[in-house]
């Protein structure tokens, strides 16, 4: 597993990880499994990637994906 204190990668990892959580947990109390997989996402990909933009253009990326399954 690569790990990189750059703080770039630890920004990104504490905002979208952030972010993940609340989606899981939105997904969790409406018991919809989009935004459930969605945040676990967020919340697990930071650990994968060092590069930075490849970091914060899959972020995004999710984020635009969870605007979409957020089912209001």
């Amino acid at each position: 597993m690569n790990f990189s204190l750059d703080p770039y990668n630890l920004l990104a990892g504490f905002i979208f990880g952030t972010i993940g959580w609340g989606a899981f947990r939105y997904g969790k109390r409406l018991d919809l499994w989009q935004p459930q997989a969605i945040g676990v996402a967020l919340m697990v990909y930071p650990y994968l990637f060092t590069n930075n933009w490849l970091l914060w253009g899959i972020g995004v990326g999710l984020m635009v994906l969870l605007w979409f399954f957020h089912h209001e």
